[in-house]
């Protein structure tokens, strides 16, 4: 499970540098055929600047002898960094607010490597995909399916949309406590047969200090969500990120909401799992075929 991964562990490093007297020619050229998207400009040991791609594409399309420019007459010296010891959700909050793509990162006053939004939706999967606010999502009713005969007292789902199918918009919630027959259930099929799930003592040790459920687990109530939007939902890919511990006889909340429909039957969907206190213990994104419910259901 990610507990507050640091920077440091999704960095780039080295970061790759340039003088502000570097040729803005040959600062493209590097960046061309180091496959890179951003060099943080240095002067006299200290960090004074970035200049990234799209930098390079705004002179590009200007008048005049763009030839002549060096990396000091366009870079940008308006410079957000981060420390290296600062959580990945540190670093995605300050990439939203300031509009950018790429942070140097800067420890003890030296530059030490660059995280980029890139490096951040490889360990954050959502980022990639922020939860929009769609008007659609207001105008969805209350649908029952037909076909979810197999309910169990003590779990709960709410599904909005149209009976026929998925759409932009519907979203649908599935409650259930995750006790200790549960994670002794999933431990014999699964084979994940982990102490830190299983024995008490052992636990202790840990990090958590205590007995947690199966991250697989939680994020399979997820599943259990798309299970319960309307058609028959098919799995094509899930992507998450394990944003922290649920303990053993916790009640956990999985969120599903259509956000993109990519082709005729295929839908990407926004998806979380939430605690009992609101807190999201999982987030990522989910790619499912929505099928017709068979007619024999």
């Amino acid at each position: 499970m990610l507990v507050d991964l640091p920077v440091r562990d999704v960095m780039n490093t080295p970061a790759r540098t340039v003088t502000a007297e570097t040729a803005i020619v040959d600062a493209a050229a590097r960046l061309r055929d180091e496959g890179i998207g951003s060099l943080v400009v240095q002067s006299g040991g200290e960090t004074v600047g970035i200049i990234t791609e799209s930098d390079i594409v705004a002179v590009t399309a200007a008048e005049g002898d763009t030839r002549a420019l060096t990396v000091g007459d366009v870079m940008s010296t308006a410079l957000v960094t981060i420390g290296p010891d600062a959580t990945v959700e540190d670093a995605v909050e300050r990439l939203r607010t300031h509009g950018i793509k790429k942070l140097p990162v800067v420890g003890d006053g030296a530059l030490v490597g660059v995280v980029t939004t890139t490096d951040i939706s490889n360990y954050l999967p959502h980022f990639a995909h922020p939860r929009p606010t769609t008007e659609a999502q207001t105008q969805r009713t209350r649908f029952r399916r037909p076909d979810t005969s197999y309910e169990r007292d003590g779990w709960e789902f709410e599904s909005y949309g149209v009976a026929d199918g998925i759409d932009v918009g519907d979203h649908v919630r599935f409650s259930k406590t995750l006790d200790q027959d549960d994670v002794e259930a999933f431990a014999e099929a699964s084979g994940d047969t982990n102490r830190l799930h299983l024995d008490d003592t052992f636990a202790e040790g840990t990090r958590f200090g205590r007995r947690i459920v199966h991250g697989t687990l939680v994020s399979g109530i997820i599943s259990a969500a798309l299970a319960r939007l309307p058609g028959l939902t098919i799995y094509i890919s899930q992507e998450v990120s394990y944003r922290g511990p649920v303990d053993i006889g916790e009640r956990v909340t999985a969120h599903c909401e259509v956000v993109e429909q990519i082709t005729d039957d295929r839908f990407r969907l926004t998806t979380a799992v939430d605690d009992s206190e609101g807190n999201s213990v999982v987030e990522g994104t989910a790619v499912v075929i929505s099928d017709p419910i068979p007619e024999s259901a």
